[in-house]
């Protein structure tokens, strides 16, 4: 068996500055040996065993595409619901179409209703107000007065029920009722809320074969992007060692052409049993769990105010157009606290920050503590930047911060945004790349899968061009460049985990991971990224194709 494998390639971007493009890769025991062309690897091939794979002699060989933050567990207790989003789907195993309306909803609702056996729930994933308009209890009551239903918003973070539901749940009416985050009345459960229902929705969710059938959907979905890496931005949400087990049975197989970065969350089911400490301790503990491809490492993740896409993000002055408030996740005085904790143990802090006034705590905060223990290169990221302000992103640059956004935000909610939620100047500049790179804040781009779709061309395609579903541009000014927008979801990307030594660009010692393309997409152009095919991938030195 030979020693090494060279990969042949029509062009080889490296994403290393000193060689950025190559003809040839040489790997050996799933790391790169070389990079170069067939001329320069002689030394290599000389004193070597080796053989010429030539696969991709008509391809483009990338780094292995990386999202920093998505959610396989969530994903998996989705993916095997009913699909109502206004903006459809593409899947490896169907295309979903748009519901555009309430109507179209209600329509929808029934006719699953009607080919579900008797008692089995009804779990619908993808409604939202601005395109569906307000749903209550009172109104699934009227698809079925004793088939449980639950309807999920579209942003994951709220879920409404019927009143069968209700009694499914076996729920405690009068503690629902006193709970801030409960509206029992209309039969929402939204942010701290939600979590009170997914205890009671748990053993439903959570049983093993739907789960792990859901798993076993979300690996196929990764292998479809093109990813090598990916980070799970909120592990153990449903429940640590539960999610542990499922993960370790569907994704350490084989045949799974990626690898998992763990970043565990300071909330949850269990978290008001937890003191600051005991939890620290379990972060610390956690990598010595790590398998092959289920890693952790020093990155913990906080959240500040809530969901973008559920409308319940905090903003600083005019505020929401209706006049409503967002929701804090963590209230400001327990985020400093906790953050404090984690940042003197030395954690890499990564911040779900929705709206300005989020920004806003997660910034002050970072500030504060590097002012009170200074610390270099300590990658405290700003997640999601859903809405920020340039003056925002010049003291991030000035702190040392750096930033995983969600770009699709443009592409599927801008204008949406601009009508119905803040009004079109901040809409049209939600999710600000141009002001960060010209600030030199290091960004990647990320899905927040299943927020947006886990396709790291197509994220990248929204960054450089900023086109939202109508073909309107939405501030120019705010596009990456070509060249940063695939930045960020290779070499940033790996920056941001914390795995640049590792992952994200192709040089000699790194690992053998590439991403293998039909066209070269500095040939192809910004506008044409979403759309260039993917052959598959190659994974430690093993090529899988999609």
């Amino acid at each position: 068996m030979a020693e090494i494998t060279v990969f042949l390639a029509r062009t080889v971007r490296t994403m290393e500055p000193s060689l950025p493009v190559a003809e040839a890769v040489a790997v050996r025991d799933g790391r790169i040996v070389e990079v170069g062309t067939l001329e320069t690897l002689r030394p290599w091939l000389d004193s070597r065993s080796h053989e010429i794979d030539d696969t991709f002699r008509d391809h483009c060989i990338m780094p292995g595409f990386i999202d920093p933050h998505l959610h396989p567990s969530m994903a998996a207790v989705l993916l095997p619901m009913h699909f109502t989003s206004a903006v459809g789907w593409d899947l490896p195993w169907a295309d979903i179409p748009p519901v555009r309306d309430g109507e179209q909803v209600r329509a929808r609702l029934v006719d699953i209703d009607a080919g579900l056996p008797t008692g089995e729930p009804l779990f619908a994933f993808g409604h939202h107000p601005i395109w569906h308009g307000d749903i209550d209890r009172r109104a699934l009551n009227e698809i079925s007065t004793s088939r449980p239903i639950v309807v999920w918003h579209r942003g994951y973070h709220s879920l409404v029920v019927n009143d069968a539901c209700l009694r499914w749940m076996d729920l405690d009416a009068a503690s629902a009722r006193d709970h801030p985050q409960i509206d029992l009345e209309a039969g929402r459960f939204f942010e701290t809320g939600l979590e009170v229902a997914l205890h009671h929705l748990r053993g439903f969710i959570l049983e093993v074969d739907r789960f792990r059938n859901g798993l076993d959907r979300m690996r196929q979905v990764i292998h479809h992007g093109g990813h090598t890496t990916i980070g799970d931005a909120a592990f153990g949400f449903y429940g640590f060692e539960e999610e542990w087990a499922h993960l370790r049975a569907v994704m350490e197989q084989p045949d799974t052409p990626f690898r998992i970065q763990l970043m565990p969350y300071t909330a949850g089911p269990d978290g008001d049993s937890r003191t600051d400490r005991q939890f620290l301790e379990r972060v610390l503990e956690y990598p010595s769990r790590n398998t092959h491809r289920l890693r952790f490492g020093d990155h913990v993740k906080l959240f500040a105010d809530g969901g973008f896409f559920a409308e319940l993000l905090m903003l600083k002055p005019p505020g929401h157009l209706d006049g409503r408030h967002g929701e804090w996740i963590t209230p400001p005085e327990r985020f400093e606290e906790i953050a404090r904790v984690l940042w003197n143990a030395g954690l890499r802090i990564h911040v779900h920050c929705s709206g300005d006034l989020g920004v806003e705590l997660a910034l002050s905060t970072l500030e504060k503590l590097q002012w009170e223990r200074p610390r270099f290169d300590h990658r405290f990221t700003f997640e999601h930047f859903g809405i920020s302000s340039s003056q925002q992103v010049e003291r991030i640059a000035a702190v040392g911060g750096v930033v995983s956004a969600n770009a699709y935000y443009v592409y599927e909610l801008s204008e949406a945004f601009a009508a119905h939620t803040v009004g079109h100047e901040r809409a049209s500049q939600m999710s600000r790349l141009g002001s960060l790179e010209r600030a030199g804040v290091r960004f990647a781009v990320h899905s927040d899968f299943p927020m947006a779709p886990a396709k790291p061309l197509n994220n990248a395609w929204v960054a450089a061009n900023r086109i939202a579903e109508s073909g309107a541009v939405m501030c120019p000014n705010e596009r990456a460049s070509l060249d940063a927008a695939i930045r960020a979801i290779t070499t940033n990307a790996a920056y941001i985990l914390g795995l640049e030594d590792e992952i994200g660009s192709l040089r000699w010692g790194k690992r053998a991971d590439f991403t293998i393309l039909e066209e070269d997409p500095y040939l192809a152009g910004a506008e044409s990224l979403r759309d260039i095919p993917i052959w598959g991938t190659v994974f430690e030195g093993n090529k899988f194709q999609t």
